[in-house]
């Protein structure tokens, strides 16, 4: 079952690999291929890109989505949570506030009212989404610059 779970995760040749020398995405997929070690039909993931390179945050929600099972997991990033999710559940101060695919939930008006933030939110040729943030110091810079003119 252990090896099976490796070879999932891409690790089936890191069997004699002691933990402490794996980069932090082995690890992170380590950690994965013993959570896959329960054979459960649904698993349940707190922040699995949290410390990540992008390069290790695609790829272990690559593997992730290619599982086939149902996933519960907590995501901070907007971006990958509308790649790679079905279905969102946003909380704040530990309510629901909103629920609903990437592409109904993750609007605008809706980012600012729950995170504080201006964004843009762009529709992609392949009916995904890309969220954009607008740090304060843009907006600033925007404004001054239209009153200049």
């Amino acid at each position: 079952i252990a090896r099976n779970a490796l070879e999932k995760v891409g690790l089936k040749d890191f069997v004699e690999r002691n933990f402490t020398t794996l980069s932090g995405g082995e690890q992170q997929r380590v950690i994965l291929a013993r959570a896959l070690t329960q054979e459960t039909e649904c698993l349940v993931l707190d922040e699995p890109t949290n410390h990540l390179d992008i390069k290790y945050q695609l790829q272990i929600m690559d593997i992730v989505k290619s599982l086939n099972l149902t996933v519960i997991a907590a995501i901070h990033d907007l971006n990958i949570a509308s790649m790679y999710c079905d279905r969102l559940i946003a909380l704040k101060n530990g309510k629901i506030v909103g629920e609903g695919s990437p592409k109904k939930l993750l609007t605008e008006n809706f980012i600012k009212d729950i995170y504080e933030v201006e964004t843009k939110v762009e529709m992609l040729n392949n009916g995904s989404i890309n969220i954009r943030y607008l740090p304060n110091h843009w907006q600033e810079n925007l404004l001054m610059d239209y009153n200049k003119n």
